[in-house]
């Protein structure tokens, strides 16, 4: 079939299947193209992959299923997209994509296709831990530290650090507030001093995320919400 029948077919169609979206994909990329699809590569679009992972975010925060039906397609397209790059330099394609990650389900999922027994989703998580540290070599804790995505939102990030670390594990939420009112009392002489000014932000708002873990609280979410407030009162003041 020549690429000509191929989107007069695709233009018929009446209802799309994920064959259809990779042939879309593999169209849009080749020399007849769509102009910007050829001209884009994995740095151009990684701002779009990123954009639409939060999209699809809200449109599961706002419980609106028929957003969260589009938003899911639309973060499909960008990982077909990314995909359909690697393919075009023979490195892999989604074949390879769905085959990694579904040999990765079966393999840190022993209780479903294997032999192991857990009793809980605590054991689960543990196991997936251990698997994970078996398959990625990361035997030290720094190594694994250092594995967590630096480019993750700041707040998610510390809180993932901080757990894994084990930073502030067994303490109560009043002894954090108070950890957290006494660097307030400790540096607030030194405010002037902006190298000061930054460390202790960064430090309070370390053992902010600490105290949300605590309170077994997003941190993330629960300073988007309130920003959110903000916006509201913001309105309701006809500003």
């Amino acid at each position: 079939m020549t690429e000509n029948q191929e989107i007069i077919n695709l233009v018929q169609k009446e209802r799309y299947t994920f064959e259809d979206l990779v042939a879309i994909m593999r169209i849009l990329r080749s020399e007849n193209g769509c102009p910007w699809d050829r001209e884009q590569d994995h740095h151009s679009i990684r701002k779009c992959l990123i954009e639409e992972t939060y999209e699809v975010v809200e449109a599961i925060d706002t419980e609106n299923p028929t957003l969260l039906c589009e938003e899911l397609g639309d973060l499909l397209f960008q990982i077909v997209f990314h995909a359909q790059i690697e393919t075009e330099k023979d490195a892999f394609d989604l074949t390879d994509v769905i085959d990694e990650i579904s040999r990765k389900m079966v393999h840190r999922h022993p209780h479903v296709f294997g032999t192991v027994e857990v009793e809980n989703s605590g054991e689960v998580l543990k196991n997936w831990e251990n698997i994970k540290t078996e398959e990625k070599q990361r035997n030290t804790l720094s190594e694994k530290l250092r594995a967590i995505p630096p480019m993750m939102p700041s707040l998610m990030r510390a809180s993932k650090v901080a757990k894994k670390a084990g930073q502030a594990e067994g303490k109560s939420a009043e002894e954090l507030l108070q950890t957290l009112a006494t660097e307030v009392m400790a540096d607030e002489k030194r405010l002037d001093d902006p190298t000061v000014s930054a460390e202790l932000i960064g430090s309070l708002l370390m053992r902010v995320t600490d105290l949300a873990r605590a309170l077994d609280v997003d941190a993330e979410h629960a300073l988007s919400q309130e920003t959110d407030r903000l916006i509201r009162r913001v309105e309701e003041q006809g500003l």
